[in-house]
């Protein structure tokens, strides 16, 4: 059976992620640490999967990671949505 996802980038929030764990002056595994409080166990080499774009996102896990970093979940696409509304633009020239 072929997978959903196909290509090498897994996910379009990882870079967000990443971002904004830093921005909270969060190691991996704090971040991890803190999502199991919320019975979402991702482990600390997951986090950098997610991170590194190689390793898809839940919904669950998506609302868990906007919980502990304190931001919208809307924020995590706000550059991909960016860079998709520009491609459509070149798009027609």
């Amino acid at each position: 059976m072929a997978r959903i996802i196909d290509t090498e980038t897994k996910n379009m929030v990882g870079k967000k992620v990443k971002y904004y764990r830093k921005a909270a002056k969060m190691s991996q595994q704090k971040l991890s640490d803190k999502l199991e409080v919320l019975a979402i166990y991702i482990c600390r080499g997951s986090v950098s999967r997610i991170e590194d774009q190689t390793r898809t996102v839940t919904d669950i896990e998506l609302w868990g990671l906007s919980q502990i970093l304190k931001v919208p979940i809307d924020a995590f696409f706000e550059e991909a949505c960016d860079r998709s509304e520009h491609e459509k633009g070149n798009s027609h020239e």
